[in-house]
């Protein structure tokens, strides 16, 4: 007989900060885009990151870059999984699960732009669909300060 896991509904104050640790500061290009947490959940993390010049793509309509929703939404996929390897390794210590997330890196990223990023702040959304043992599927969302869905996301990563 199968033993059945529940995921935690949330993670160990340890573990949030030393996610937000190297998602926030020892990934130096989160930094440059100014992408903060504003939520971990082990199904869901949110994110957000606030218009700046230096994300203008199109200098007359005030518009973000696509290549910053491209990253922006890669780096919410991302995160997304060290989450759901967190929830599925809660047996081990907070510190033993940040060290698991060393050899994630991105394989396969689709975005569709939907819409004109233009906003003064944008949200972003992702959630794992399937974590695998070598592979993991994510689906994510740039939405507009108002809640309005501007660009989606899917990615493959790899977590082995």
């Amino acid at each position: 007989m199968s033993k059945t896991i529940t995921p935690p509904t949330e993670f160990e104050a340890e573990f949030i900060n030393g996610l937000k640790n190297i998602f926030e500061e020892k990934i130096v290009f989160n930094q440059v885009l100014g992408l903060k947490i504003t939520s971990l959940l082990p199904d869901r993390v949110a994110g957000r990151i606030d218009m700046k010049r230096e994300l203008v793509g199109h200098y007359s309509h005030n518009r973000v870059h696509g290549g910053v929703i491209s990253a922006c939404l890669d780096a919410m996929g991302g995160l997304a999984c060290m989450a759901a390897i967190g929830a599925r390794h809660m047996d081990e210590a907070p510190e033993q699960r940040l060290h698991r997330f060393s050899k994630l890196g991105t394989i396969d990223l689709r975005i569709d732009y939907l819409r004109p990023g233009i906003s003064d702040h944008f949200e972003l959304h992702a959630e794992v669909m399937r974590l695998g043992s070598r592979v993991a599927s994510t689906r994510m969302e740039f939405r507009g300060a108002d809640g309005k869905l501007l660009s989606t996301g899917a990615g493959a990563y790899i977590v082995s």
